[in-house]
Order: C-alpha cells, then structure tokens, then sequence
C-alpha cells in the first residue's frame, strides 16, 4: 500500500466566494486569517459567478431539477443541451457540435473514433498534448508520429515520410496549459492542405478568452476554416463544465453514433448546460472580460520582467513562473500561501518534465491591478528568501527549460 501512495498529491480545500472571486476561504489556514487569493483557477474570465450564468442556473434547477435523468440518447437530452450545441457550432463557424460531460472524455471520446474508424490512418501528435488526447489516441490504436512541440519543420518531415495513399490526421493545442505557449497554427494548416491530413485541434485555454466572439485562437488569426474539428471546454472560459467538439456534419455524427464516452455517460445536468448557454451567448457579444484578460496578463508579465522573475512563455494568459527544483516549487507555493494569503498550486512532474517545476499562475479578469503587484512582490521575497534563480536581461526566459 505504500508503494501505491509514494508521490500521493495533496489536494487544497478551498471555497469559492461568489462574486468575490478570486478571493476565497481555506479550512487549513487559521480562522482568523484573511481570504486567500486564488492564482490558478482556469475560471479565467470569472462566468463562473457571473450574474447571467447563476440566474440561468437556478432558473434550470427550478425547471428540470439537480439532474439530467440519464444518457443523450435514453430520456437525458433536454432543450439546454440543444440549444447550447447549436450556439457551440454558430461559434466556431461549423455545421454542428456535440456535448460531452467534461473536456477529459470529449478527447478520450472523440479522437477514437475520428483517427480509429478509418483504416489505416496515422495521427500526427504534438509531443506537449494533454493526456486525454494522448488517451484517445491510444484509443483508436492508430499509428501515430509524435512530432516536437511546436516543431513545424519536424512535422513536416513525419508527414513527408508517410505513405501518401494513407489518412493523416495532425492533433494539437492552441494553448498549451502548462507552458501557455501558442501552436504554430498557419504552419500546420498549410502541412494539413499540403498532406491532405484531417486536423483537430484542442482549444481548451482559448475558447471564450481569444478571437472574434472568443471563437479561439484559430479564429483569431483567420484559420478556423481550416481546422476540421475544434474541440473545447465550458470549464474554463465559460465558468461551469463539460467539453464539445464542433465540425462537419458527418465528423460530428460519426462521434455521436460510435462514441462510448459519449453514449453511455449520463449527461450534463440541464443546469449546468443552461449555465454554460448563458456564458457563451454573453461572450459572443461582450469584450470586456477578454480586455481586462489580457490587460492583466500583460501587467502581470511586466511586473515579473520588473523584478527579473522567470516565465515559461508570454503568449498567453498563461503565466508559468518558473522555479525549476522541485522541493523549492513546493516551498514557494507554502509560503505564498501561509504568509501572504496566495494560493498557487506547484506543478511538478508528470504535469512538466522532471526539474522543471513550476508556479502555474493565472491572472484572471476578476484580479485587480493592487492584487496583481502584491503577488509579483510576494514573488520577489521569495526569490531572495529561496536564492532562485532570476531571469538575465536580454535572456529568453524560454531558455531556461531547455
């Protein structure tokens, strides 16, 4: 039994306060410390207290009760969940979309089939993919190429090294959730219309917070036609939960005939399809939350460039701090928590590459500017206290995780 829990993770309680997000209250903290300030949520637009979503949600609960009664295609597939496919596809500019229960089995539910039903395929994998594409492809039991991350020459070479008559099929993510770097997207549409490869591609970290109406990352530079299925998330952005992919008609259908995942899982509560409805029809309209994102994504780097502390990528909201010891990770998350009422969670390996450890920050578009400089201050006092190493001028700070 102790060989099955050496490495075990610890799990921090906390409790959300609606609309006072990111603040938050932690039983293991004493009863008269202060709230503590959340630094990793992935609720990065905050529709997660958002008054819209909340009114859907009571609203559908008052309706439908708590849950759906069953699977999609046996009595649990109710208006919220049509309603909310319909508005998924006019996002993302595709014939159709289809819900799944959380963004993990939308991958492990969608890739089998679409890389597994066709004989023969080869999937064409970025190395950094998450591990439920990573499961679904294992899935289908396709071949597969793992091409370097963000390596558009290396993937060039995997495809030109495969037999031509055979179909391809190139997987990646827009945004990379641990490093927050941005896939080379217009390299890899045109290796896709070069190669004749279906593509699919994860956009989990930018639906809602990236593009016209946050249609993504894809949408953002003009190229969601040339992806044949988008697949994204209502947990993050869109402040509730659940996944959906949204494609061609055919590419959808075969997924909601074949998929396991998807047939024989309970479906989404109404309430939560009818939350996660209310938060994609008010961000196709309202760029507010996107602005104040990416407005304290900017600050927070700045602040860190300041005070020469070192981050994986500044492509993204995403800001990795990194620390790379593993021990002194976890070292630095305590005391951002226990003495200035921060939380963030270390991450470590398997999550990033053994020695790389990081603080996976989040600034939100609920953080105000005074929060974001007390954290990037907390920060400073700790590279002195722990002697980390600091960024050096004129240094990619991508350098130092080579």
């Amino acid at each position: 039994m102790s060989a099955l829990l050496r490495g075990r993770r610890e799990f921090l309680e906390i409790s959300r306060i609606a609309g006072r997000f990111p603040r938050a209250t932690a039983p293991i903290l004493p009863a008269d410390t202060a709230e503590v300030s959340v630094w990793c949520s992935n609720d990065y637009l905050g529709m997660g207290q958002a008054p819209a979503v909340l009114e859907a949600v009571k609203k559908a609960v008052d309706e439908n009760g708590a849950g759906s009664g069953g699977s999609r295609n046996i009595s649990g597939t109710n208006r919220y969940h049509m309603q909310l496919e319909v508005e998924l596809a006019a996002l993302h500019r595709k014939d159709a979309a289809l819900l799944f229960s959380t963004g993990y089995t939308t991958n492990s539910g969608a890739l089998p089939i679409l890389a597994g039903r066709f004989p023969g395929t080869v999937v064409f994998s970025d190395e950094k993919n998450h591990a439920s594409i990573i499961d679904g492809i294992r899935q289908s039991r396709a071949e597969k190429r793992i091409f370097r991350h963000n390596d558009a020459d290396h993937l060039a070479e995997l495809l030109a090294a495969a037999d031509p008559d055979r179909p391809k099929m190139i997987v990646a993510e827009s945004i990379y959730s641990m490093d927050g770097d941005v896939a080379p997207l217009a390299e890899i549409a045109d290796l896709a219309r070069r190669y004749h490869a279906l593509t699919y591609l994860d956009e989990v970290h930018a639906v809602g917070m990236y593009g016209p109406r946050g249609a993504g990352v894809a949408a953002q530079q003009g190229l969601e036609n040339e992806f044949d299925v988008i697949m994204g998330t209502l947990a993050k952005g869109f402040g509730t939960i659940g996944g959906y992919i949204a494609g061609s008609a055919p590419l959808v259908e075969a997924v909601r005939m074949f998929s396991p995942y998807f047939i024989f899982t309970t479906s989404l509560p109404p309430a939560m399809a009818a939350g996660a409805l209310a938060a994609v029809r008010h961000l196709t309209t309202s760029e507010t939350e996107r602005e104040i994102l990416h407005r304290n994504a900017a600050f927070t780097h700045q602040l860190l460039d300041d005070r020469r502390i070192p981050y994986v990528s500044a492509m993204s909201h995403i800001v990795s701090v990194f620390v790379g010891d593993e021990a002194k990770c976890r070292t630095a998350s305590s005391i951002l928590l226990h003495r200035h009422g921060i939380y963030v969670q270390p991450i470590d390996a398997p999550s990033v590459r053994p020695g790389h450890a990081v603080l996976r920050a989040t600034p939100s578009a609920t953080h105000q500017e005074a929060e974001i400089v007390r954290f990037a201050d907390a920060l400073d006092d700790i590279w002195k206290e722990l002697d980390l190493p600091r960024a050096t001028a004129g240094r990619l700070v991508a350098e130092m995780t080579e």
